[in-house]
């Protein structure tokens, strides 16, 4: 369901309380990034953790505000929404009128943790790319498989016309069964695998054609998209031919493998797999 209207009110309270917490905090990905100036950057996340969003937002405003001017693809937003936030960026003041209008059916994000971000790319003209496939798109993946989300050429450019490989497939089965309390039906379970791939493949897609304009690109998007061992690192570098540099911004002990690794306060929420 799209966020109540009480929570887009508070939108800007919050969003303004999350930029003051990123002036204090400590700093992001640091170790080898200025040095090698990547052309794809993926930012990582903990979808509801606010220290995890403060970090990177402090760390992305530093260098845009030192000249950096990327594109910014954000998992947040669906691909098929992408002309109604072309239309946002150009006609709205401010972010809450671009979510208002772009945001996708029937998601629930945090949207107060994403305003700064869509503020800075108001402020700055950079631009935004709808990073993902709707929820429609991966529940048609998961009954149908890949043709019913994604056309002929990315399957084959992108190899989903054979087998995955035994540690991706057994890596993201581990990782959804993880994510539903070891309770997913098997006869479930391998079109989950389907639709993940497809949302990591088609951000890749999205990144490594944004990758060659201006300054190159930055991913914002949930850990699990952004680890090299599984998310859309691996496509890019198996497929599309553009190196990435991945930052997990991860509450520790987390699984995944990253260039790099920000421990993040753990924030305070229910155990989903309590009995």
């Amino acid at each position: 369901m799209p966020p109540s209207r009480a929570r887009r009110s508070a939108l800007p309270t919050l969003a303004a309380a999350l930029v003051l917490a990123a002036c204090a905090a400590p700093a992001g990905p640091t170790r080898g990034l200025d040095a090698l100036a990547p052309r794809v950057l993926l930012l990582g996340e903990v979808h509801d953790n606010p220290d995890g969003h403060a970090r990177r937002y402090a760390w992305l405003e530093a260098r845009v505000d030192a000249g950096w001017r990327p594109t910014i693809a954000m998992e947040q937003f669906d691909r098929d929404r992408q002309v109604d936030l072309d239309r946002a960026l150009a006609e709205c003041a401010d972010a809450a009128c671009v979510i208002r209008r772009a945001e996708p059916e029937g998601q629930r994000w945090e949207w107060p943790l994403y305003a700064p971000v869509i503020e800075l790319a108001l402020a700055r003209k950079l631009p935004l790319r709808a990073a993902n496939l709707s929820r429609a798109d991966a529940s048609r993946v998961v009954r149908e498989g890949y043709r019913a989300a994604l056309d002929d050429a990315t399957i084959a450019s992108f190899g989903l016309d054979r087998p995955l490989a035994r540690d991706l497939a057994d890596g993201q089965r581990r990782a959804i069964d993880e994510g539903h309390c070891q309770q997913l039906p098997a006869s479930i379970a391998e079109g989950m695998v389907r639709a993940q791939v497809a949302r990591d493949v088609w951000m890749a897609k999205v990144v490594a054609a944004e990758a060659g304009r201006g300054d190159g690109v930055v991913l914002l998007a949930g850990n699990g998209h952004v680890r090299r061992d599984l998310g859309v690192p691996r496509w890019l570098e198996g497929t599309a031919g553009a190196r990435a540099f991945s930052v997990g911004f991860v509450e520790e002990p987390a699984e995944g493998t990253f260039d790099e690794r920000v421990a993040i306060v753990p924030h305070p929420r229910v155990d989903p797999c309590a009995k």
